[in-house]
């Protein structure tokens, strides 16, 4: 373990221990093959095998894997004292051909924008969320393939 994670590893201590370790969610259809899933706290989703009315499933399911490992990028990054001005991932999935038409491989850019954010404190991050923190990442086929790259500038002062 370097320095840096031996300053980081207290901060992290506790680090999502407040998670409900059951999450409840339901799923309405509304019309043709339109459906509208809430969340407990009233947030809505629409999906839509047409695209016309909501996002596919699939595309949901890429969104929840970005943003489930955007939130612990930043919050390790943060507490490895990074100033962010902006963070943005685009993910691209290869799905199998045939059904079940699952991904096979899941590509993730990751572009921050800030100060004092060093390429080794986000690698580090962007491993303690795949090896450890990011429920969404752990919960996908273990024979999936996803690459995360980065791209990082600094911020205008």
């Amino acid at each position: 373990m370097s320095t840096e994670d031996d300053r980081l590893a207290p901060a992290l201590v506790g680090y999502k221990e407040k998670i409900n370790p059951v999450d409840r969610a339901t799923l309405d259809w509304e019309r043709d093959l339109t459906f509208v899933g809430r969340t407990p706290q009233g947030y809505e989703i629409e999906f839509d095998a047409n695209v016309q009315l909501g996002c596919k499933p699939t595309d949901a399911l890429l969104l929840s894997l970005a943003g489930c490992m955007a939130i612990d990028v930043v919050s390790i990054l943060k507490k490895m004292r990074c100033e962010l001005g902006s963070v943005r991932i685009v993910t691209v999935g290869e799905r199998n051909p045939v059904p079940p038409q699952y991904y096979r491989k899941i590509q993730m850019e990751l572009r921050i924008v800030g100060t004092n954010v060093d390429p080794k404190k986000v690698e580090r991050a962007v491993q303690l969320s795949r090896e450890k923190y990011c429920s969404v990442y752990n919960t996908l086929r273990k024979d999936i393939e996803v690459t995360v790259t980065t791209v990082l500038e600094a911020s205008e002062a």
